[in-house]
């Protein structure tokens, strides 16, 4: 099975994991990036289910428009029932590393509304201890070499995105050589930083379940 084969059976998956949930008057959460995507195209089957979107990104909202899913502001839906959407990494205790498409703010902000956080991987996402992946950290671009100094003296390596602006108008710090043994407070220190809109740890919010992709089917991940 290859890695878009296992994506598209997650995605698959997850759309039969949401679908008892959903009604008429249901607002689903939607990720960016390839598995995201993936999930849209299957989510569009039972469109008819559900109310519409609200999008992470403006290339997500696109695709969901595309398929004929009404796509909500999030200031428009009081609730999200659920969010589906992927990851760069996450370790056994769900806690996740996102933004290699660069909608982590946006992602954060749609998670934290969330009832549920369906998060939909591939088993090359698996890691025992996060940081293999560069942390990904939105900034104000005036405060971007403020912030790298700063990210320094936390023993990272910034490295800035060049050519890369956020859908907010921002930029982007992927930070190497992070062995991150306490996402959690990893993850209140970076948006603590002066500059920082937010960083790509989704530790304080994590993920609820984590369906993963594998050469033998999608494993179903909660914790224990």
């Amino acid at each position: 099975m290859t890695q878009d084969e296992m994506k598209q059976a997650v995605a698959q998956v997850a759309v039969d994991y949401i679908q008892p949930k959903l009604s008429s008057d249901s607002v689903v959460g939607v990720g960016t990036g390839s598995t995201a995507n993936f999930f849209i195209d299957a989510l569009a089957k039972v469109k008819h289910l559900f109310d519409g979107a609200v999008a992470s990104s403006e290339a997500t909202a696109e695709r969901l428009k595309a398929h004929g899913i009404t796509v909500y502001d999030l200031n428009e839906a009081n609730v999200l029932d659920v969010y589906v959407d992927g990851a760069d990494e996450f370790d056994g205790h769900l806690n996740l590393v996102k933004g290699g498409g660069g909608a982590l703010t946006r992602e954060k902000i749609v998670a934290a509304v969330a009832k549920e956080f369906v998060c939909i991987v591939d088993a090359s996402k698996k890691v025992d201890v996060l940081g293999d992946f560069p942390l990904p950290i939105e900034v104000i671009p005036m405060a971007r070499s403020y912030v790298a100094r700063e990210i320094v003296k936390l023993e990272g390596m910034p490295v800035y995105r060049e050519g890369f602006v956020t859908d907010n108008g921002n930029e982007i710090l992927d930070v190497h050589h992070l062995d991150i043994v306490n996402p959690k407070e990893l993850e209140r220190t970076l948006n603590n930083v002066v500059g920082v809109v937010t960083c790509g740890l989704f530790a304080n919010r994590g993920a609820n379940i984590v369906l993963m992709g594998t050469e033998s089917g999608v494993e179903t991940i909660k914790l224990s």
